[in-house]
């Protein structure tokens, strides 16, 4: 960067002849690279399809491991609570849609699908594989045993609530 001196220039002074003075150091420029802008509708368009790409590649994944992974009882336990999951989701929108006139038929039903919901959770976590370290004194015969005769009472509470 050149410096001037302290002498007024040849526009202040109204003279043509006067010349600005610069000092003896003078600086050398230098290169700076510039970034190079990328478009905006490529970019969006390619994270958005890369982000639901990963997003698929993700759930592949997941659903070959489980079907490689997962033993045929756990699958079916699996199978009853989705399907616990969509009576409970019917009851509700029914309760929504036609009214809750039974009051006590639409609690009985609906807690009756979350408790047994509950109950097969439980049963899923005790005769799992991965848990055996975690129950060590309960045996898959003993965890259905435990299953039957807490369903049955579950049942029998809901049946005598309907009144």
């Amino acid at each position: 960067m050149a410096r001037r001196s302290a002498t007024p220039s040849a526009a202040a002074t109204g003279s043509s002849t006067s010349v600005p003075t610069t000092s003896s150091t003078t600086t050398t420029p230098v290169a700076v690279p510039v970034p190079v802008a990328k478009p905006v509708s490529s970019t969006s368009s390619s994270s958005s399809s890369s982000s639901g790409n990963s997003i698929q590649n993700v759930v592949d994944n997941l659903l070959s491991h489980y079907q490689k992974a997962t033993p045929q009882r756990t699958k079916i336990l699996d199978a009853f609570m989705a399907f616990l999951v969509v009576v409970g989701a019917l009851q509700f929108v029914y309760c929504v849609l036609a009214g809750n006139y039974p009051f006590n038929a639409f609690l009985s039903g609906f807690s009756s699908t979350v408790g047994q919901f509950v109950l097969t959770a439980s049963l899923r976590i005790q005769t799992t594989e991965a848990n055996k370290a975690d129950f060590p004194a309960v045996s898959p015969e003993r965890a259905f045993a435990d299953y039957v005769v807490c369903s049955l009472i579950l049942h029998f509470f809901c049946v005598n609530f309907i009144n």
